[in-house]
């Protein structure tokens, strides 16, 4: 992971949290100092948790799962979208659909009924549908693809979850707990930290800030993901050396097949004759 430069975080205003009156004490230990009335973030603990974090969803990334982004605010959802294709993770940047985690089948059903509109498209059966159903069946997939496009590909529950503003999804917090995912968030002066297991510190309300935090953990993803990759080429590298062996080695020669003897013929045992008894003479 890149080194974290608290100049940079600065030039980003991840430092400027929210009004004084507007805080929320748990987040106290985070808090620098107060200036013209709003808080302004310890940016050395801000760095020390991207670290975390940035670590812990590395590991998640080098075991297969997958991590879900989520920020519906106007400000996050571009950057986020575009974060989490970097790294080709599934996000939810529209309204967050309730019961997406503890209701994950029915959600999956939606995603295949997506598909299923595909497939008759190619089929040629979505043509022999009246005008006023194909305007229905595209007003549907467009509403689907809009909310649930983007998580097309995560066929089972997330590794984790990165959040942008927990106080605004706070939904997708709770779901995420009672199914204990891990909760990646990062966490303004006016949000209560408590329910989240990495927290980051920081202005989740200037775009230059989210962007600037959520290149440093896309980044250690990235990492996560080639060291992925450099394993199971080292996995297969042994398996592939054995089976080119097995195709360079020469033939082993095929002994002749001995002639067999013939079968001896079974002598067929002739009963002798018995003699008969001679009568006696009376």
């Amino acid at each position: 992971m890149a080194n974290i430069e608290i100049k940079d975080l600065i030039d980003s205003g991840v430092h400027f949290g929210h009004l004084t009156r507007k805080w929320n004490p748990n987040m106290a230990p985070y808090v620098y100092t107060e200036r013209k009335g709003i808080h302004i973030i310890d940016l050395y603990k801000t760095a020390a948790k991207i670290d975390e974090a940035g670590s812990a969803l590395g590991k998640i990334a080098a075991s297969g799962r997958k991590i879900l982004f989520v920020a519906t605010k106007k400000q996050a959802k571009d950057i986020v979208a575009e974060k989490a294709k970097d790294v080709n993770m599934p996000f939810i940047t529209e309204r967050w659909p309730g019961g997406m985690l503890t209701n994950f089948v029915t959600i999956r059903k939606a995603v295949k009924k997506m598909a299923y509109i595909d497939r008759m498209k190619k089929d040629g059966s979505f043509e022999a549908l009246s005008k006023r159903e194909k305007l229905q069946i595209n007003r549907q997939r467009a509403k689907l693809e809009k909310n649930l496009g983007s998580i097309v590909d995560m066929t089972r529950l997330p590794g984790a979850i990165l959040i942008v503003d927990i106080k605004r999804e706070h939904i997708a917090v709770a779901e995420a707990q009672k199914l204990n995912i891990p909760i990646f968030a990062m966490v303004d002066t006016n949000s209560d930290p408590r329910p989240v297991d990495y927290v980051i510190p920081s202005n989740d309300d200037a775009s230059k800030s989210i962007e600037k935090v959520l290149s440093y953990l896309t980044a250690a993803i990235t990492e996560g993901l080639a060291d992925r990759k450099k394993s199971k080429e080292q996995e297969a590298a042994p398996a592939a050396k054995v089976a080119a062996a097995k195709a360079a080695a020469p033939a082993e020669p095929v002994a002749p097949a001995e002639p067999k003897a013939p079968a001896a013929k079974a002598t067929e045992k002739v009963a002798p004759e018995t003699a008969e008894a001679p009568k006696e003479e009376k």
